[in-house]
């Protein structure tokens, strides 16, 4: 796939880079290689995941950075644009798609 597109009547499209469109569809338990949709009623579960992967990400980055500082070592490096930054734009298009119950669909 070259860019993943997400479509909803609400919204205008969002499109994001194959990396990141496919990660966020992992973390909705969501086949990345096949057309789909996230209906309305499953959008409140869809961003709590999404919030919670951020919550994650953001847990594991200071981690590796508190270990390394704790070994003297330089601290490693991440995305400049984190999990958090590309995911809002998706869960504003979820949000708003849920507050007007209407589906959000993909690869179509």
């Amino acid at each position: 796939m070259s860019v993943y597109r997400f479509k909803s009547r609400e919204t205008g499209d969002l499109v994001m880079l194959p990396a990141h469109g496919k990660r966020m569809l992992e973390i909705l338990g969501k086949d990345p290689d096949s057309p789909g949709v996230l209906l309305p009623d499953d959008m409140p579960r869809a961003i709590d995941a999404i919030r919670a992967a951020v919550l994650n990400e953001e847990a594991e980055h200071k981690r590796l950075r508190d270990e390394a500082e704790a070994k003297g070592e330089v601290p490693p490096t991440f995305e400049s644009v984190s999990l958090r930054m590309r995911s809002t734009p998706f869960i504003e298009m979820l949000q708003r798609a849920l507050k007007e119950r209407v589906e959000v669909v993909w690869g179509v």
